[in-house]
């Protein structure tokens, strides 16, 4: 055990002298291990982050959860066009679904609109996502007030002109976020008062965050636009209660409203229903696609490095052909003399990717801090950039090695004079 520590010792010494006398070749050969490991790894932070980010969004969300509307959240079989003349869902089918559908826990109807600007005394806010809705999506989309209240039913259901305010946007057209509450903001050219804001969200992957919404009561905007207009898009948003089968849940509302739409047994559903679930799963879908993506790019520079560090310990091998024809004439073994040049080939691979690793941490460390996004490095990334280098270094190093090994001291001393 003590020889091969000793081994390692002087492997790791040769392979520092390496890097000391020839530097230009030794960056040159690290070089490609750097920039796989590299890139391997900055592409599985990336997505390892962006699919924290999802899941911290999707939290407070049901994944059970359903869209019912003219769109699906995937690629779908059915032609565009046809797509194109489904009707959109309707406040009635809204109210005739919450009546008559048992197993629904919660269910709201949304507009999907335009973004508007929002006026308060002299300071605007600009673009802002506006969400009309009924009073129930405070409960479906897990929306925390920080000051004040949402809408109540009452509100919901006579248009009222009350907002909520996200956090940014409150922000920006208050000194101070108490005092937002009672204050009148306009919005489409009318007075709304302010009876809560939102907690800060901060950055979302789906959209605009919600720390740049406002949330009205969907009837205002009924009466403010009609019921055909082409600035909205309706949807029913559905929350089925704990424990049910979610299939047979969307068979009753598919069977519910193919009956209240009178379609034919022969006619397809001109609706979709969208699960969150399904949603999920078709961003995990896009993550495993970006991951195997990142290791189809990253391959190529781990290629190109691997060569880099074979060349270098050829080369090595060349120079001290002397020295191996010494220490194998003073009894030095020829798994000796493998050990020991590919524990060099290791280590210099191990330097060049802790040297990407090391890059991809300052990365990291710096748009986390530009970006409201949290970059992370996780341990397992560290340790399979560790690993994947090590790898690397062994198949790079293993056939200079064994040309060493194989060396007849004899000769391998006479080549020195």
């Amino acid at each position: 055990m003590l020889v091969y520590l000793r081994l390692l010792k002087e492997s790791f010494s040769f392979a520092m002298n390496a890097l000391r006398n020839n530097k230009l070749r030794t960056f040159l050969s690290l070089l490609g291990v750097t920039i796989g490991i590299f890139s391997i790894i900055a592409v599985l932070a990336a997505v390892d982050s962006l699919d924290k980010k999802i899941k911290d969004d999707l939290n407070d969300l049901d994944k059970n959860t359903i869209y019912l509307f003219s769109s699906s959240f995937g690629p779908s079989d059915i032609p565009r066009w046809k797509r194109e003349q489904f009707p959109d869902v309707t406040f009635e089918e809204y109210e005739y679904l919450k009546r008559s559908i048992s197993d629904a826990d919660k269910m709201a109807f949304n507009l999907f609109t335009r973004n508007e600007n929002i006026k308060f005394e002299d300071k605007t806010v600009s673009s802002v996502r506006v969400t009309p809705t009924t009073f129930e999506y405070e409960g479906i989309d897990g929306i925390k007030i920080s000051n004040g209240r949402f809408f109540n039913e009452a509100e919901s259901n006579s248009g009222t002109a009350v907002i909520i305010l996200g956090f940014d946007v409150a922000e920006g057209l208050f000194e101070n976020l108490e005092q937002a509450i009672g204050q009148k903001v306009r919005l489409y050219g009318q007075r709304f008062t302010v009876i809560g804001v939102t907690d800060k969200q901060g950055f979302s992957t789906f959209g605009d965050s919600r720390d740049n919404a406002v949330f009205i009561p969907m009837n205002f905007i009924r009466r403010l636009y009609g019921e055909n207009s082409d600035l909205i898009t309706p949807v029913i948003i559905i929350k089925p209660k704990k424990g049910i089968d979610i299939e047979a849940f969307k068979g009753e509302i598919t069977q519910k409203l193919r009956t209240y739409r009178g379609l034919k047994v022969t006619e397809i559903d001109n609706f979709f229903i969208n699960v969150l679930s399904g949603f999920t799963d078709f961003i995990d879908q896009i993550v495993g696609n970006l991951n195997i993506g990142g290791w189809l790019i990253a391959g190529f520079s781990l290629l190109v490095g691997g060569f880099g560090i074979a060349n270098i310990m050829f080369v090595s091998v060349k120079e001290r052909t002397n020295l191996i024809g010494i220490q194998k004439s003073l009894g030095a073994k020829n798994r000796f003399i493998l050990f020991q040049f590919l524990f060099e080939a290791v280590i210099l691979s191990v330097i060049g990717g802790i040297i990407g690793l090391l890059m991809v941490w300052g990365i990291a460390v710096l748009m986390t801090k530009i970006l409201d996004f949290e970059f992370i490095l996780s341990l397992s990334n560290i340790l399979l950039g560790a690993g994947l280098a090590g790898v690397i270094g062994l198949i790079s190093g293993i056939i200079p090695a064994i040309s060493a090994s194989k060396l007849d001291p004899v000769e391998a001393i006479r080549s020195g004079f």
